[in-house]
């Protein structure tokens, strides 16, 4: 039952509430204002951040006069015929160092999700001699600088008779040499639960049949992780495609964006920017319809 109160016992507690009220206002606006301030700082850095593909996406529609001489991202004139002379003006149009890449990157790709999840597993779940001590020297390759191993791959792969083409490029992502990938996957298959495995083997099934049926459906997040950057990092790289590619032939996307360049002073800048947007619509898709994947597949493999 509600009890009535004195006059005097509702005056007492009338004066109580009203500096509680009073707090909690005042502490509601304090967050209002954090968050606002939060949003502003966020919504500058972000425009700060993307600011650089903004600028690259007007210039591609700039004469090339004016790139430089009107440095905002609004200019007095556009134009669309960058994109149409970009795509023509070097040795075979653009579409042909774009095909180059596509073939690399599938190449690496496919490599890389054979080989490093085999070695994944490996590591995982086989019991051989010296295990910790070949997993440590695999982590050990990840701080190894692309440019200390170049070398002596560049006198390997000449020796072979590879140079100019595109196996330098493929062959070595199907024998885990990527030990980024293969740490991340066998971190996800360290988390699955070993009675999953030794329930296949009391039902007769062997290691082969426990990874294709067991482990790589289980591993579709870090699988879709592993494919996502590989993707990136290969269609991003520059130095080793540089090396071991000479022929325009077989030019990727970006050593074909590299010629748009002259020493002299003739540089080609609204084509280059107008190709450079072609290139990145293929990354931009890729994370688009992979992001969920690659979301997961960091966070089940413990990597933040």
């Amino acid at each position: 039952m509600t009890e009535l109160l004195t006059p005097e016992e509702a005056a007492k507690t009338e004066v109580v509430e009203r500096p509680t009220r009073h707090r909690e206002l005042t502490l509601s606006w304090r967050v209002r204002a954090r968050r606002v301030v939060k949003s502003i700082v966020l919504i500058v850095v972000g425009i700060m951040m993307i600011y650089p593909l903004l600028w690259m996406l007007a210039s591609s529609f700039k004469p090339d006069a004016l790139i430089f001489s009107e440095p905002g991202l609004i200019a007095s004139e556009f134009t669309a015929e960058n994109y149409s002379r970009g795509w023509n003006v070097l040795t075979d149009p653009f579409s042909h160092y774009l095909m180059n890449s596509f073939i690399v990157v599938a190449g690496a790709v496919l490599g890389n999700l054979v080989s490093c999840s085999l070695a994944a597993y490996a590591f995982a779940r086989l019991n051989f001699r010296f295990r910790r001590l070949w997993f440590a020297v695999m982590l050990m390759s990840i701080m190894l600088p692309i440019h200390v191993i170049i070398v002596p791959q560049y006198v390997l792969f000449s020796e072979l008779g590879w140079l100019n083409t595109f196996l330098p490029l493929i062959v070595p992502k199907f024998l885990a040499t990527d030990a980024f990938f293969v740490f991340l996957m066998v971190q996800f298959f360290r988390g699955v639960p070993k009675e999953l495995s030794e329930a296949a083997r009391i039902d007769g099934a062997g290691h082969g049949r426990i990874f294709l049926r067991i482990m790589l459906p289980l591993a579709v997040p870090a699988l879709a992780a592993t494919a996502i950057f590989t993707f990136i990092w290969t269609w991003n790289d520059f130095f080793s495609q540089l090396i071991f590619l000479t022929d325009p032939e077989l030019y990727t996307v970006p050593i074909a964006l590299q010629t748009f360049l002259d020493s002299t002073g003739q540089s080609s800048w609204g084509a280059m920017f107008a190709m450079s947007i072609v290139s990145l619509i293929p990354l931009f898709l890729v994370f688009l319809l992979g992001q969920r994947y690659l979301v997961r597949g960091i966070a089940t493999t413990g990597l933040k």
